[in-house]
């Protein structure tokens, strides 16, 4: 079973993080496009321009590449460091994650950024409604997050 596309609506719809927004862009489509043939740029361009976000990079990464992103992290102490790889140029979007059980909405890019905490680190959790991969430096397997907790 293919599941990269409906994982990829489903990340899509928790970075507009507004369900009302979603669900009139998705009966926009069908209203707007009705019996037409469309081009993947129609859509796309419709996305981007009813949600108000550029999703060009988001779209170049999740339907014109490949790859999985993989969101990569280390914690040095009191220290979170975060990056994505095996993504296209630019790419990145806001995700949600939780340290020490305080929530927050970070946005990995490819270049490795760090958060500083009072007190030592002792609990990582990352968003499951974001798909990309998950990556701790210090740990050998790697896990999906497949748009879904």
């Amino acid at each position: 079973m293919y599941y990269k596309a409906g994982n990829m609506l489903h990340t899509m719809r928790h970075i507009l993080s507004n369900d009302e927004k979603w669900r009139q862009i998705l009966r926009g489509l069908n209203k707007d496009f009705w019996h037409q043939i469309v081009t993947t740029q129609q859509i796309e361009a419709y996305i981007s321009k009813n949600s108000g976000i550029d999703f060009s990079k988001f779209f170049d990464q999740y339907l014109r590449d490949t790859r999985i992103p993989r969101l990569n992290y280390e914690i040095d102490g009191k220290k979170l460091t975060y990056w994505f790889t095996e993504i296209v140029d630019s790419f990145s979007f806001p995700t949600r994650i939780r340290i020490n059980k305080v929530e927050q909405t970070v946005t990995p890019t490819a270049k490795k950024q760090s958060l500083e905490f009072d007190s030592e680190i002792d609990e990582v959790y990352l968003d499951r409604n974001f798909y990309f991969e998950i990556h701790r430096k210090d740990s050998t397997p790697a896990e999906t997050s497949a748009g879904h907790n």
